[in-house]
């Protein structure tokens, strides 16, 4: 009876979390991120503190060093990217008319063309709409700006605190655990680290290194949009095969326009080539191997779901999620077998 009652008890809790993280969604980003860069930051505090650097200066340093180097790389890039984005918005209906006449009209035995152009008029209506509405929204509301000010300065201080205060906070909770269950829970944590571990530090690294390669090398074929192509199908590469096929797509049609054939398309799919190249063989196997575990449809069902169910916050949380439900049921699957 007392077993049952326990049992109760935990899903009441569950249940309860679940709800209180759907409400609070909105206000959770912030502390998300900033426990996502203290997870990112701690392995570099743990390496000087090996080097006998005292623990708060060790905070210190890499805090410094991280957010230090984030906003440089922001200040030094948002009035490239920012005048890219305005290229890219005067180009947008040369791409449209390029796929249009060039694959549309060549597939139209196969392609309902009509009915891809209602669809593509409605979807970019509707954006231009909610850019518009989100923009006027951002400019007119005091309310939000603030919010988003405050959201800002929210994450270096929630990171500060959470790196300098990490070992505590693990400890904390290894010790709330009854002890018939410490060595189970401490074990199955140990293996929802490698996988975070993996995604966050792996992952993150890749999406890094495919956004400087496709961004230089896109930049000095003389792409004139070339570093927020490189950089957006970079970011994109999240998502499997999303990446890969918004480069294979923009990158090349952005050269033909610009420059119609000429040698700079054939190097545009030389760096694409070799993007591809280093990522297969190299970036992905070393940083992240096969540690996570998601099926690419998983992967994107993740993603789609945590965007749906809470927003922002939810694409955040998604994949650390799934992957952290997959080593449970991994444990459930290996104690209903034994």
């Amino acid at each position: 009876m007392q077993q049952i009652a326990n049992q109760l008890i935990l899903i009441f809790l569950s249940v309860v979390v679940i709800y209180l993280l759907y409400a609070l969604a909105p206000m959770l980003s912030p502390f998300l991120l900033g426990a996502l860069f203290a997870y990112l930051a701690n392995p570099l505090v743990k390496r000087l503190e090996k080097w006998h650097v005292n623990h708060l200066f060790s905070v210190t340093i890499v805090f410094t060093f991280f957010f230090g180097l984030l906003f440089l790389i922001i200040f030094l890039l948002f009035p490239i990217i920012q005048d890219q984005i305005l290229q890219f918005i005067n180009i947008l209906p040369d791409i449209v008319k390029f796929v249009q006449k060039n694959i549309l009209l060549r597939f139209s035995d196969i392609i309902n063309v009509e009915t891809i152009k209602q669809n593509f008029t409605s979807t970019l209506s509707k954006a231009g709409w909610f850019i518009s509405a989100v923009l006027s929204t951002v400019l007119h509301s005091g309310y939000t700006f603030v919010t988003w000010l405050i959201n800002i300065i929210l994450i270096p201080v929630v990171t500060f605190y959470l790196l300098r205060d990490w070992d505590k906070l693990l400890q904390g909770i290894k010790h709330l655990l009854p002890q018939s269950t410490r060595s189970t829970v401490v074990k199955l944590a140990k293996e929802c680290d490698e996988v975070l571990s993996a995604f966050f530090r792996g992952q993150l690294l890749v999406m890094l290194s495919l956004s400087i390669i496709y961004g230089v090398g896109l930049t000095l074929t003389g792409l004139s949009m070339g570093l927020l192509i490189g950089i957006i199908g970079g970011l994109l590469s999240l998502v499997p095969y999303l990446g890969t096929i918004f480069i294979l797509i923009v990158a090349p049609v952005t050269a033909f326009i610009q420059f119609g054939y000429s040698s700079v398309l054939f190097w545009v799919f030389v760096v694409i080539g070799i993007g591809q190249l280093l990522d297969t063989v190299l970036l992905t196997p070393y940083l992240v191997g096969d540690r996570i575990g998601l099926h690419p449809v998983a992967v994107i069902f993740a993603i789609l779901a945590g965007g749906t169910l809470f927003g922002f916050f939810g694409v955040l949380v998604a994949l650390p999620v799934a992957a952290v439900a997959l080593v449970l049921i991994r444990y459930m699957h290996h104690c209903y077998v034994k």
